[in-house]
């Protein structure tokens, strides 16, 4: 099982259960998906470039990426209906627990002059996470990276506020930048 889920039912479910005041633990927030997006701009001028960045994204997840293509035609951005234009995947259950531990343990420490995330929440607790670049995870050779492409990291639960929302990535130990006069 994973080591952060094992966390979650230890501690992370009881402290907000007190915290919150909730009495079934249905009410309890949890993780349900996180969500990991690639938009490849490059992808008009050269074709290979989505699945490079759909290769990247299956390494980084260890589940293979859906290449999504274009709805509409956008005359201004040379792009046509049906043109592939980056890749998304959703991650659920131990998958999703063990590219959450990495992404914390791993990933962003390894950001240079890292000071904290800034809290981006939906206003239902769901938190969004961008990435500049693909080569701060591990996985990926920084021999083979073609281009340097950015990430969009999603993570979706059933808390009803953002403060539900923070406090349960914060028990999963997710970096948020603190407040000037907080320590």
């Amino acid at each position: 099982m994973a080591r952060l889920l094992d966390k979650y039912k230890e501690t992370i479910a009881p402290a907000l259960a007190e915290s919150f005041g909730y009495r079934n633990v249905n009410q309890i927030p949890r993780l349900t998906k996180i969500v990991v997006s690639m938009g490849v701009s490059r992808a008009v001028e050269n074709k290979a470039a989505v699945e490079s960045a759909a290769k990247d994204l299956t390494k980084i997840t260890g589940q293979k990426a859906v290449i999504k293509k274009a709805t509409k035609s956008v005359a201004n951005f040379r792009l046509r209906e049906g043109m592939p234009i980056g890749c998304v995947t959703t991650l659920r259950g131990a998958r999703m627990y063990e590219f959450m531990d990495r992404l914390v343990s791993v990933v962003l420490p390894r950001i240079r002059d890292f000071q904290g995330i800034k809290a981006n929440f939906d206003g239902r607790g769901n938190f969004s996470l961008g990435l500049t670049e693909q080569s701060l995870f591990p996985e990926i050779d920084l021999d083979r990276v073609e281009f340097p492409q950015g990430m969009n990291i999603t993570f979706v639960n059933t808390a009803r506020t953002d403060a539900e929302g923070r406090a349960l990535l914060d028990g999963f130990g997710m970096p948020f930048r603190r407040p000037r006069g907080e320590n």
